[in-house]
């Protein structure tokens, strides 16, 4: 029977069976699927290097913003270098980090794709060529075969339709029989036709049973060649999944930092730093440097002079009380006083009063259904009370007016921290760059948007400013320029 190869995929599909026609595509199919989870496994490994990108970022940040925040705090001694060493815990883990984003772009990333470019090479007109090669090959291996199987479902077909054919005919010959009207003529020909549907029956029975064999015959070669083709798939195949196991060990490697020597060497000196604290030395420092046990110039009679000992008016003494160094206090003997991290220090009036009522670093987001953000260190100046090497006036009186805790400062102005004061003097400003805020009291803008400047730069380099909207925020002041 002649009949073409594409033909015969249009026969029923009576099962699920790999054996059956056409479906040998889904092992064909399982090409392209290598290539897609190739893709797959390296948009994986690259959203994982950004997260390890990130958090070692966020490590660097919180680290130097931290260790700020304590080298300007009231903490000292053991306690300090102890606290300190948590801010160095996060910098070396957050370079290991780093490697560890470096290990999965440059090395896990790469290696699959080059992979990828060698195991699967793509046509001109569209797939790859490992997905034709299969495809060709199954289609060969099983043209022959679904040839013959077409040539019995047709005799199938035939034989069903003469065995019907041969019971109607004994079915109108039987009723004839009771029917005194027809002639014998008559008769005869149901009889013959009858007969006829008989030899019709055994032919068409012959030529099935001959096309059934002639298929039996041809299966096991059938079989040899289908299966020789899908042994090849099965190994192209199993070099994508031992290639796959391969590189995800190599990626687990790269992920595991608890088996990394500096991994374990950071945490072992965290801990051998903690435990140097000492309260006995750190309470014997600060009576040393900061208590009764610093040296003291007593006043002894002098000689007056007029250059040396001439009277400072109230004026020149509330000019002076604007926050400097003690004066008149002279370092004696074998002690002296850790130098000043910090020199030039002015105390800022109501400063413990403000900063706790400004800002708990305690309270539960929850509650204030708000967070601090991080840069904004010019409102609740490093978290503490005071400076631990600030000074002191030495002038002192009980008038309110020297008191460096009232609600004003030296040169009367109101507390800086309160958040009535005056706000400072507003400009419009515009966008230079597009800003996506990564807090929750940051600005988002775009290119070219214009926006209020409520406040100037602090030390980090971030501005307080408004938008159109209302909404009111901060924003890295590098990110725009002044509206001529």
């Amino acid at each position: 029977m002649s009949g073409s190869y594409d033909d015969a995929v249009g026969v029923e599909v009576s099962s699920d069976s790999f054996w059956e026609v056409g479906n040998y595509k889904r092992t064909v199919k399982r090409i392209d699927d290598g290539h897609r989870l190739c893709n797959d496994l390296m948009n994986c490994i690259h959203e994982r290097a950004r997260i390890e990108k990130g958090y070692a970022q966020q490590l660097t940040e919180w680290a130097k913003r931290w260790k700020q925040l304590v080298e300007k705090g009231p903490q000292y001694g053991t306690v300090e270098r102890a606290w300190c060493a948590f801010m160095s815990e996060a910098e070396k883990v957050s370079e290991l980090h780093l490697e560890v984003k470096g290990s999965l772009m440059n090395e896990d990333f790469e290696k699959i794709k080059n992979w990828q470019k060698e195991a699967f090479h793509k046509q001109m007109m569209g797939g790859f060529k490992e997905t034709k090669e299969a495809e060709d090959g199954f289609r060969k291996a099983q043209k022959p075969w679904a040839k013959k199987l077409k040539e019995v479902e047709a005799a199938k077909k035939a034989y069903h339709a003469a065995c019907k054919e041969e019971k109607l005919a004994i079915s109108r010959e039987t009723n004839s029989k009771a029917d005194p009207a027809l002639n014998p003529e008559q008769l005869k020909k149901l009889q013959d036709k009858v007969e006829r549907s008989k030899q019709d029956v055994l032919k068409t029975k012959e030529k099935y049973e001959k096309s059934l064999k002639e298929l039996d015959n041809a299966t096991p070669q059938y079989m040899e060649n289908m299966e020789q083709v899908f042994e090849q798939c099965q190994q192209f195949e199993e070099k994508r999944l031992r290639f796959f196991r391969e590189v995800l060990l190599e990626v687990q490697k790269h992920l595991d930092l608890s088996n990394v020597a500096s991994y374990k060497n950071i945490y072992r000196e965290l801990e051998q730093n903690i435990k140097t604290a000492d309260a006995v030395e750190d309470l014997r420092w600060f009576r040393a440097n900061q208590g009764p046990g610093m040296s003291m110039n007593w006043p002894q009679f002098e000689e007056w002079s007029a250059d040396l000992n001439r009277t400072l008016s109230r004026r020149e003494k509330k000019k002076a009380s604007d926050g400097v160094t003690l004066t008149g206090i002279n370092q004696t003997g074998d002690q002296v006083s850790q130098p000043n991290k910090h020199s030039s220090l002015s105390v800022q009036s109501n400063t413990v009063q403000s900063v706790q009522s400004s800002y708990n670093p305690f309270e539960d987001e929850e509650d204030t259904g708000s967070t601090v953000s991080e840069k904004e260190d010019n409102k609740i100046k490093n978290v503490s009370s005071y400076e631990k090497n600030q000074s002191y006036p030495t002038d002192w009186s009980d008038e309110e007016s020297n008191n460096p805790f009232s609600s004003t400062d030296a040169n009367g102005d109101t507390n800086p921290f309160d958040e009535d004061a005056s706000p400072a003097m507003e400009v419009r400003v515009r966008a230079l760059y597009d800003y996506e805020g990564q807090e929750q009291d940051e600005l988002s803008f775009k290119a070219g948007d214009e926006l209020t400047k409520m406040e100037n730069e602090d030390e980090q380099g971030w501005c307080k400013g408004r938008l159109d909207n209302g909404q009111i925020g901060l924003y890295p002041a590098n990110y725009v320029e002044p509206i001529q």
